[in-house]
């Protein structure tokens, strides 16, 4: 696994750093857990380190506030000597157009100063995803009110993808968001038209807890089902050059359920 030069001299766990919005609650438990499940020989220990931008409701201002505080986000994480950074928030990116992602993991980059450990965005890791999955045509669903999920839309059709249908719950409160039971999100996938999908995007948010609904959902539809934060794991995982599966995290992780 390729390492900062700072955190290779160290034999200790590996550090991740995540970028989160203050109210958010799921990156932090999703993704240390889909960690845990990794399994391969060799697999380091990982832990996660957090800074947090102030957001509590998801609104177009709020998000726009919210995203400003990034650079200073990044400078504290690169203080802890982290191996790889996400910046965690898919709809604060995606609201901002479709360039949007490559430009903010550019200018994030470059805060890192001399630790050069990657930043990702899980904007940038929902298409990365997308890709790798060659999905053409999709579905998701997404807590946001419905001006937001339409951001998200344009933001993955302009990647050549499709999105055939989109289900918005409309919740603007974040905490709100994080208290869903991930669960409610197999009898909203029932309501979803799947018709030829090659994909389906069950939280098309890292603040919807989705994981263990992913498994359950993609084996009654017969297609993958990711989420923000799969796909986020997904694009740390490539950075670091890991390719260890994880159990129950649905078909774009490589772990059978």
């Amino acid at each position: 696994m390729k390492m900062n030069p700072q955190a290779s001299h160290s034999d200790g766990p590996r550090r991740i750093g995540l970028v989160v919005p203050s109210s958010n609650t799921t990156m932090e438990t999703e993704l240390p857990e889909m960690f845990r499940r990794m399994s391969g020989a060799g697999s380091p220990q990982l832990t996660v380190h957090s800074s947090r931008m102030r957001m509590r409701t998801v609104s177009p201002e709020e998000l726009l506030k919210m995203d400003a505080q990034a650079d200073r986000c990044v400078e504290e994480l690169a203080d802890a000597e982290v191996d790889a950074v996400a910046y965690a928030c898919l709809v604060a990116v995606m609201c901002q157009g479709p360039a949007y992602a490559a430009q903010l993991e550019g200018r994030l980059q470059a805060r890192m100063g001399e630790n050069s450990a990657p930043v990702v965005t899980s904007a940038g890791a929902l298409k990365d995803a997308l890709s790798h999955l060659k999905a053409k045509r999709v579905s998701l669903i997404a807590p946001y009110l419905p001006e937001l999920t339409a951001k998200v839309v344009h933001g993955i059709e302009s990647e050549g993808v499709e999105v055939v249908d989109a289900i918005s719950l409309g919740i603007s409160d974040n905490v709100a968001v994080g208290r869903r039971s991930p669960l409610e999100l197999i009898e909203e996938s029932k309501r979803l038209n799947v018709q030829g999908v090659d994909a389906v995007i069950l939280s098309a948010c890292v603040q919807m807890p989705s994981l263990a609904a992913v498994p359950l959902v993609e084996a009654a539809l017969g297609v993958p089902v990711i989420s923000a934060a799969t796909a986020t794991v997904f694009s740390l995982r490539k950075q670091l050059n890991w390719d260890a599966p994880v159990a129950g995290a649905g078909q774009l992780l490589g772990g059978a359920q």
